[in-house]
C-alpha cells in the first residue's frame, strides 16, 4: 500500500510540474522580443567593425517578424547569422525573462591580399572574406600569386612581424615574385628577399644583425635588394639609379671588360708563333733567289768592265801637234 502512495505522489507532482511548464511556456512564448531586450556583444578582442550592431538587429527581425518569442527559431537564427563572411562564430540564447543574446566573434583581417585584379581579407586561420564598404581594416598588404594552402604560414609571418618592434618598423608589405617572398620596408628602395616561409625567425635576425652592423652607416638608397635567403649569408645588390654607386658599377664593368681583352691577348700570342714560323719558312724558300741576284749583278759587271776597257783601248791616240815656224 506504501509503494502504492509513493508512486501516486510522483505520478500527482509530474502532471502538476508539466502543467504549469506548460503554461509558463504558453506564457513565455507569449512574450515580445523589444528592441531593448536584444543585447548584441562582439567578443573580438581586437576591434573590428565590419558587422554592425543594426545589422544584426534586422536579421532577429527578418527571421522572426512577429517579434514573440515562441516563433522565434534560434539554430535558423545563429545559423544565418554565421553565415555572414565577417563572422567567426555567432551564439544566440534566451534567458528566462524574455531577452535575446547575441554573443558574436568577428573575423580580425591579418592581412589584406591582391590577387588577379581583387582583394579580399586573410585571418589567423587563413579564410578568405571580402573586403566592407562602410569600413576598412589597417593591415599589411600582401601581393602575388599566393596559393590557399600558404595563408596560414603567411599569416604567421605577418603575426611575427607585428609583434616585433623592429620588424614592424622596417616592414611594410610582403610581395611574391614566382616562388620567392620579398619583404617591402619604409626606408630606402631596396627589398628584402627571403625566399621561402621556413626559417622565418632566422632571416628576420639576420636582417637585424645586417641593419644594426652595416646599414645603420649606409644611405638606404643605395641597395635594391638585400637577400637573407641563404643560409649564413648575405647578399645585396646596389642600386643603379643611386649617384654614389657609379663610380662602383663603373670600376666593376671595367673588370668585366678587362676580361674579353684579356683573352683576346692570349689568342694573339698563341697565333704570333705561327706568324713568324711562316715568315722563316718563306725566308727560307725565298733566300736562294735571292742568292743569284748579285751574281747577275756580278757578271754585268764585268761585262760593263770589259766594254768600257775595249772602248778605251779601241780609242785612237791623239797624235802631238807639231808647230812649223
Amino acid at each position: 500500500m506504501k509503494n502504492k502512495y509513493r508512486i501516486l505522489k510522483i505520478v500527482v507532482t509530474v502532471i502538476i510540474l508539466g502543467l504549469l511548464l506548460s503554461f509558463s511556456l504558453k506564457r513565455f512564448g507569449r512574450l515580445q522580443i523589444t528592441d531593448n531586450k536584444i543585447s548584441v556583444k562582439m567578443n573580438e578582442k581586437t576591434p573590428v567593425y565590419f558587422v554592425d550592431e543594426k545589422d544584426i538587429r534586422e536579421i532577429v527581425k527578418k527571421e522572426n517578424p512577429s517579434g514573440k518569442v515562441g516563433e522565434l527559431n534560434i539554430p535558423a537564427l545563429e545559423k544565418k547569422i554565421n553565415s555572414l563572411p565577417a563572422v567567426d562564430s555567432a551564439n544566440v540564447y534566451l534567458n528566462l525573462n524574455g531577452k535575446l543574446n547575441l554573443d558574436i566573434k568577428q573575423r580580425v583581417p591579418v592581412f589584406r591580399l591582391n590577387k588577379d585584379g581583387r582583394d579580399f581579407y586573410v585571418d589567423e586561420k587563413g579564410v578568405e572574406f571580402p573586403i566592407s564598404k562602410t569600413y576598412s581594416h589597417p593591415c599589411m598588404l600582401v601581393t602575388g600569386n599566393i596559393q590557399p594552402d600558404e595563408y596560414e604560414k603567411l599569416a604567421e609571418l605577418v603575426g611575427k612581424i607585428d609583434k616585433d618592434d623592429f620588424s614592424k618598423k622596417f616592414f611594410i608589405g610582403i610581395s611574391k615574385s614566382k616562388e620567392s617572398y620579398n619583404l617591402l620596408t619604409s626606408e630606402g628602395n631596396y627589398r628584402v628577399e627571403i625566399g621561402d616561409l621556413d626559417n622565418i625567425d632566422f632571416k628576420v635576425k639576420g636582417f637585424k644583425t645586417f641593419v644594426e652592423k652595416y646599414l645603420v652607416y649606409q644611405d638606404p638608397q643605395k641597395y635594391s635588394m638585400v637577400s637573407v635567403k641563404y643560409q649564413n649569408q648575405i647578399v645585396t645588390t646596389l642600386n643603379p639609379y643611386f649617384k654614389e654607386n657609379d663610380s662602383i658599377l663603373k670600376a666593376g664593368k671595367l673588370e668585366l671588360a678587362k676580361v674579353p681583352t684579356a683573352l683576346a691577348s692570349v689568342k694573339k700570342t698563341e697565333t704570333k708563333p705561327k706568324a713568324t714560323e711562316a715568315k722563316k719558312t718563306s725566308s727560307a724558300s725565298v733566300k736562294p733567289k735571292e742568292r743569284t741576284k748579285p751574281k747577275t749583278q756580278q757578271k754585268e759587271g764585268k761585262k760593263t768592265e770589259k766594254k768600257t776597257t775595249a772602248q778605251a783601248q779601241s780609242k785612237p791616240k791623239p797624235k802631238a801637234k807639231v808647230k812649223i815656224e
